[in-house]
């Protein structure tokens, strides 16, 4: 999905990605984001992992309610609607 899409951006353009920022959600061929599964259980993982920025589909955020209140006050969650937010937070300035 987004991932895969910021990947090979990253890979055409020589631009690199923040290596402390994790992302999920599908990505249309206009770029819109669309909602996932398992937002609480990816969530927790990225915390136990040290990250503490995660990117997640707009469409998503009546889950974030679902993610343990230690682990959602120690992440900065990112709603993006377009692949145009993924890139203005993932990608190296």
């Amino acid at each position: 999905g987004i991932t895969m899409a910021l990947a090979v951006l990253s890979a055409l353009t020589n631009i690199p990605v923040r290596n402390n920022v994790a992302m999920t959600g599908e990505v249309t061929l206009r770029g819109n984001a669309l909602a996932i599964g398992g937002l609480k259980e990816k969530s927790i993982s990225v915390h136990r992992s040290g990250i503490r920025k995660i990117i997640i589909p707009k469409e998503n955020e009546k889950d974030i309610e679902d993610i343990p209140e230690s682990v959602r006050n120690d992440l900065e969650i990112v709603l993006a609607d377009h692949i145009d937010t993924v890139l203005e937070h993932a990608i190296v300035k």
